[in-house]
């Protein structure tokens, strides 16, 4: 599969043209390449992978010297039929994505076995009417139970105990039937997240609050960060920068503002409550806002699994993957605690190197098991995401430390970013020493590759 379609680029160009008769481009054909790519898109996979795998299908089936154009919400493939005939253009529109990365293995599965010559036309079709029909490994119940366990985990990480770690499950879990709530009615998904974030946050305040009033002495603010850490967009942030790197800089900008607007929401969300709670005179020490710090005890390394493991079961990752998950969730958190303890390096510096070994790893991975690549790397990413420097930075504006504030936000998104482009430099150290470029690509046919200066 890897050099597969460079043995076939011939005829995706026009040095492939001749003067033979060839039959018209198969309707069929161009309507199940095209499907296939918005089901890949919606389902989380980046332009990159969906313009290859769409290509890969082309040749497969004999569509003559095609083209495929992937944006964020586009798909539109082109054929160019011999001697005078017209090319023969399809387009698609992606209008609801729905992350479901056990889809997303099914159709690579689809588009291998048939770059093979294992399935013909009919074949193909019926298997992709079957994958799309499919249901998900886990009930939609156990999926809302993820995002709960992602804010449950991190709050363990953080130092919460039993009851801090119930009660972010059950705030994270009640945000989101608030967000579901107002889908149903048509609320924009900005406003969806700005809620799920309010509802969690007050719970926080309110356990917070009792907790000072009884002397109780909880660690409220890990509900806090954890439902921060539930909501954070690692999926947009590492697609973003993927298809930045990867030269798709529609799709990349979209992306990306597609983060910073989730991310907008969040901040909105908690940034009201905890104004709220200190015009309340509901005291937030600075000095004790949750963190997992460097430790690497038990309870914070089992923490890490289980935000990994639950970020896989919320984007319905399939359950055999997730041991693996688990494991370089614990690897990317030793990495970066062993770096910040022995080396006393920056953050940034210790989440980068973490980052580089996840992306090497689960390139690795996919590689071995023949999968997509970003069920492993987007919840292992997980342990890192900066819920607990985003919420001291809202906390500091908040109490009138604007400076502060704005350092500690500008720490978050530095974090993040370092995250997204750590996995990518991964898998293109990966890239560099194999013998092909991506599964049904070779080298030469990966446009991100091309030199833009100079000379070879």
């Amino acid at each position: 599969m890897r050099d597969w379609r460079a043995e076939h680029e011939r005829e995706l160009t026009a040095d492939g043209l001749d003067d033979e008769e060839e039959p018209l481009p198969d309707p069929r054909v161009i309507d199940l390449v095209l499907r296939v790519g918005e089901l890949m898109l919606a389902s989380g996979e980046s332009t990159e992978v969906v313009s290859e795998a769409m290509l890969s299908l082309s040749v497969a089936f004999d569509l003559p010297r095609t083209e495929a154009s992937v944006t964020f919400t586009t798909i539109t493939l082109s054929t160019h039929p011999v001697g005078e005939q017209p090319p023969v253009t399809g387009e698609r529109v992606v209008r609801r994505r729905t992350l479901d990365y056990f889809r997303v293995g099914e159709l690579h599965t689809l588009v291998e076995e048939s770059a093979l010559g294992l399935l013909d036309l009919e074949e193909a079709t019926t298997r992709f009417s079957r994958i799309r029909r499919a249901r998900a490994p886990y009930p939609n119940w156990f999926i809302t139970v993820g995002l709960g366990l992602i804010a449950s985990s991190a709050s363990v990480m953080m130092g919460g105990g039993l009851i801090v770690a119930t009660a972010a499950f059950l705030a994270t879990v009640l945000g989101d039937r608030v967000a579901v709530f107002l889908a149903r009615r048509g609320v924009a998904e900005f406003y969806q997240m700005t809620a799920a974030a309010v509802v969690a946050a007050t719970i926080g305040v309110a356990l917070l609050w009792v907790s000072v009033e009884l002397d109780l002495g909880l660690a409220a603010g890990a509900i806090i960060t954890g439902n921060i850490m539930a909501l954070l967009p690692g999926r947009p942030l590492v697609a973003s920068l993927q298809d930045g790197i990867n030269g798709s800089y529609v799709s990349a900008a979209a992306r990306l503002l597609e983060t910073f607007f989730i991310l907008g929401a969040i901040v909105a969300g908690v940034a009201a409550v905890a104004y709220t709670a200190m015009r309340l005179d509901v005291h937030i020490d600075l000095d004790s806002l949750p963190s997992a710090g460097i430790s690497m005890e038990v309870p914070v390394l089992l923490g890490a699994a289980g935000i990994a493991m639950a970020f896989a079961v919320s984007l319905v990752v399939p359950p055999r993957l997730l041991p693996a998950i688990g494991a370089l969730g614990v690897m990317i958190w030793v990495i970066y605690a062993g770096l910040r303890s022995v080396l006393e390096v920056p953050p940034v510096v210790g989440t980068v190197v973490g980052a580089v070994a996840v992306g090497v790893v689960g390139h690795w991975l996919a590689r071995r098991t023949r999968r997509p690549v970003l069920p492993y790397l987007v919840p292992s990413i997980a342990p890192l995401l900066p819920g607990s420097i985003l919420y001291r930075g809202l906390i500091e504006l908040t109490q009138g430390t604007a400076i502060s504030g704005m350092l500690s936000m500008v720490e978050a998104v530095m974090v993040g970013l370092a995250l997204g482009a750590g996995v990518n430099l991964g898998g293109e150290l990966v890239r560099a020493f194999q013998h092909g470029g991506l599964a049904g690509a070779g080298m030469r046919g990966r446009p991100a590759a091309r030199r833009t200066r100079g000379g070879y």
